[in-house]
């Protein structure tokens, strides 16, 4: 049995301001027992600007935002799943590696996952809003799992959740528990989200924990909050609504081992090659 935690954030431009509300959130968190504590996606900053993105991008293993969350991962003595922050990249000035860093309860780094599909789409609907992650981040990658204590956590950032070869992928590298990060939009939260949480907990027998942005955020981007814990049965085990705060849940392990066990769908998979004539 792990408790975990999701939390959801309205992050804005103040990086100093989002990390303070992170320490006090962790911090209850795991006074409420959470082992391993979920962060959102663009957890330190929200920015009114790329340029403010990048100036407050740092170099891997230095900076003022991986010490403050190495901090929060040792004061809780939780392992911490540390959203995305910026983080620069070689010979491109003008963009940044969107980058999942995952903290042990020393405050050392000991994975990092760099978002693989970048959002660029034009969501439909009156608004026909444009994003463009590709003008702002690089993408990353390579799959990565990571273990914490005696569980396996696949690593996944946001719009990661569309693309189910993904998850799959870290199934197979021995993902017990996937978690997805992310400041997912009003309009696509309100149709996709909970269902794509939930698809990839039923087709992997795996717990999901999608930690989410919430609310109104610089440029008039709106995100859409319900932070979710799920279980391998897409069975939701704890859930926020819009407000600023975090969630909790016991992940049953041995349950999910006899689920797998007795309803082997994992092993079942059979694909089917069209042979060239």
């Amino acid at each position: 049995m792990m408790r975990v935690a999701a939390i959801q954030m309205n992050s804005g431009p103040d990086v100093v301001a989002n990390l303070q509300r992170v320490r006090e959130l962790t911090t209850q968190a795991a006074d409420a027992g959470a082992r391993l504590v979920v962060l959102p996606e663009n957890v330190a900053l929200m920015p009114s600007s790329q340029a403010s993105r990048v100036q407050a991008a740092e170099a891997e293993g230095s900076g003022p935002i991986q010490q403050t969350l190495a901090d929060i991962a040792r004061n809780a003595g939780v392992w911490l799943v540390g959203g995305t922050i910026p983080l620069r990249v070689n010979g491109d000035p003008n963009r940044v590696a969107p980058a999942l860093l995952v903290f042990d309860p020393a405050g050392q780094v000991i994975a990092r996952y760099d978002k693989i599909h970048l959002f660029d789409v034009e969501v439909p609907g009156e608004s026909k809003r444009q994003y463009r992650e590709s003008d702002d981040f690089v993408a990353g990658g390579p799959v990565r799992c990571v273990q914490v204590d005696d569980v396996c956590v696949g690593l996944s950032i946001c719009y990661d959740l569309r693309f189910p070869e993904l998850y799959r992928q870290l199934v197979e590298q021995g993902a017990q528990l996937l978690v997805a990060p992310s400041a997912f939009t009003a309009q696509t939260g309100r149709a996709h989200w909970d269902l794509l949480l939930r698809a990839r907990a039923v087709e992997n027998l795996a717990f999901v924990i999608g930690a989410n942005q919430t609310g109104v955020h610089p440029r008039g981007h709106q995100t859409w909050g319900h932070s979710k814990i799920i279980d391998p049965w897409g069975r939701t085990l704890a859930a926020a609504e819009t407000m600023p705060g975090f969630v909790l849940a016991d992940l049953d392990l041995e349950q999910q081992r006899q689920t797998r066990t007795r309803f082997p769908v994992l092993s079942h998979r059979r694909l089917i090659h069209n042979e060239n004539p």
